[in-house]
């Protein structure tokens, strides 16, 4: 089922009669290749790079961040105007065709509400990111110790983890308590480092300028927040263990939940099929990308240990205030990411909900949290955040250390239910 919001069923039943898969006759036909596309973000310019192709007569985007490169497929014109739905978030671009080599238009990202929109321009043929030279002159690779939005109530440690190519082509991100910023993408010039991510749920920029052996910038989501970063070298830097954030409250040891899964079907913790079985509860939401990374690799997990008594249940708590809405999204999410585990819907995204849907949680800190149950029953680990394929080292660690878990969970005996 395809997720589209109220709002965008409007925008697109007004365009119904006139809408195709590629451009009408007489309209601009935007040529295909490497494009690079500014948002506006209150005056800021937000670029990233993508690629237009046609595959058998369908047209196809692919965004790039990075390594990473994010395929959209559902693209339609209406007019002179293009339509680019977003695979797996509730947004899209509207722009209009002006030339074979120019759209201009707005992105509109529905879970951030109906009027929440970014301007955008779009040229063919430009291959930078961020205008003018990239020299390098700036030495940024390397592990730094981040501090976002220092001496203020939201501030929060993090990791950043930086690459540099010879001419000042530049990648790296930010490895937090509660997830990772994923891909960045951009350069060094002079003494200024400048990156930007595009997923088509975040649209992020970070500027920061090196004076001695350190950085100071700000930090840009979109156009409803900034906020301040500095960074000292230090490779020795560690967050707090994430196992060590979320815990049981006390006198639980065990699990025990009962939600609707998105078929209408009450599934528990309790149920048979999980008696006896390692269980990995991922505590999620559609709209969050960490969540889509470990999803991914819980795809992979579940398809390796399944057999030998891994089980996996993910319980979502979604954006949408409406419940239709909200399953209708994880419908989506499911058949995208070809989930093979239950999907329950726990209720609105909110650290408080959870915690009033979850009792037996402290500290509700993260989407995703992930909870371990061994063959008894009992709760042997939680884990808060999650290291996506991004941050290099740090992903690897964790997916060597899950598999290895996994596998001592299920030597271990055990046939008593929950």
């Amino acid at each position: 089922m395809r997720l589209i919001s109220t709002v965008a069923v409007l925008s697109l039943l007004i365009a119904a009669n006139s809408c195709t898969t590629g451009p009408s006759d007489g309209y601009a036909i935007p040529r295909t290749g490497v494009w690079r596309m500014e948002m506006d973000i209150t005056g800021r310019s937000l670029p990233f790079g993508f690629l237009l192709e046609q595959d058998s007569g369908e047209w196809v985007m692919r965004i790039l961040n990075g390594s990473e490169s994010i395929a959209v497929t559902d693209i339609a014109f209406a007019g002179d105007t293009l339509l680019v739905r977003l695979p797996l978030y509730d947004s899209e671009f509207k722009g209009l065709v002006r030339s074979d080599s120019l759209i201009e238009g707005e992105w509109h990202n529905y879970l951030k509400g109906p009027d929440y929109k970014i301007p955008f321009v779009a040229h063919a043929g430009r291959t930078h990111r961020f205008p003018g030279e990239s020299n390098g002159q700036a030495l940024v690779a390397g592990t730094w110790r981040v501090r976002f939005g220092k001496n203020t109530p939201d501030a929060f440690d993090a990791i950043g983890i930086f690459e540099q190519q010879v001419g000042g082509a530049a990648t790296g991100t930010f490895v937090t308590e509660t997830g990772d910023f994923r891909y960045l993408e951009g350069k060094v010039h002079n003494d200024s480092l400048l990156l930007s991510c595009f997923d088509g749920s975040h649209a992020f920029l970070f500027a920061a300028k090196l004076v001695g052996d350190s950085l100071h910038g700000n930090f840009w989501s979109g156009t409803h927040w900034q906020q301040s970063w500095d960074a000292v070298r230090d490779p020795s830097f560690q967050l707090r263990d994430p196992d060590s954030l979320t815990f049981l409250r006390e006198g639980y040891d065990m699990v025990h939940l009962s939600f609707p899964d998105i078929d209408g079907n009450m599934v528990s913790s309790a149920d048979p099929r999980f008696r006896g079985k390692a269980l990995m509860i991922q505590i999620m939401g559609s709209w969050c990308p960490n969540c889509v990374d470990e999803t991914r690799l819980l795809n992979e997990v579940y398809a390796k240990y399944h057999e030998r008594g891994l089980e996996v249940l993910a319980v979502a708590f979604e954006k949408y205030e409406e419940p239709k809405s909200a399953v209708a999204a994880l419908q989506h999410f499911r058949t995208e990411l070809g989930v093979p585990y239950p999907i329950l819907y726990g209720g609105h995204a909110s650290k408080e909900e959870a915690a009033k849907k979850l009792p037996f949680l402290e500290r509700v800190m993260s989407y995703p949290t992930c909870i371990f149950v061994d063959r008894l029953g009992k709760v042997r680990r939680i884990r808060t955040g999650f290291y996506g394929p991004s941050t290099g080292e740090h992903h690897g660690h964790y997916k060597r250390n899950l598999e290895s878990f996994i596998e001592t969970l299920l030597d271990e005996g055990g046939t008593a239910g929950r």
